[in-house]
């Protein structure tokens, strides 16, 4: 676990850091294609989500959720990346969706920093550490 310290500032930074942005989405991608066809399916896409943990509690408070309602959160969220209704996710409209939401991040911090308790989970894909990680790195070289 890793505390870091951020605002839409330090989000936008990274975002519009094309090259380091880029490379965070490919590496996310790779590791979220598990048959390495290039594309995401409703079952990789979900796996990817399942394994945030976003749903498993609620401020320290245990939350449970239906298989039912589940599949319907997972459903809408793969409608959200799969932008032209193909079916899957490709390489590019994987990074399209996580820039926007990024962004709409971004947008809710505003200016107030927040210390948030991150999972480092060894792999660097945790977006919202890389762009701290990014931020400290110019810090430290500016």
């Amino acid at each position: 676990m890793t505390v870091i310290i951020i605002d839409g500032s330090t989000v936008i930074s990274f975002v519009n850091d094309e090259t380091h942005f880029q490379r965070s989405v490919d590496d996310a991608f790779a590791s979220l294609d598990l048959n390495n066809d290039g594309v995401l399916s409703r079952s990789e896409l979900r796996r990817g989500f399942e394994s945030l943990r976003l749903l498993e509690n609620h401020f320290g408070m245990d939350v449970t959720t239906t298989p039912e309602e589940l599949t319907k959160l997972y459903d809408s969220i793969f409608e959200k990346f799969d932008l032209d209704k193909s079916g899957t996710v490709d390489r590019k409209e994987f990074g399209d969706e996580l820039k926007s939401i990024l962004l709409a991040i971004a947008d809710g911090l505003g200016s107030n920093p927040i210390q948030m308790l991150v999972d480092d989970d060894g792999e660097g894909r945790n977006f919202l550490k890389q762009a701290a990680d990014l931020e400290a790195s110019k810090i430290v070289s500016g």
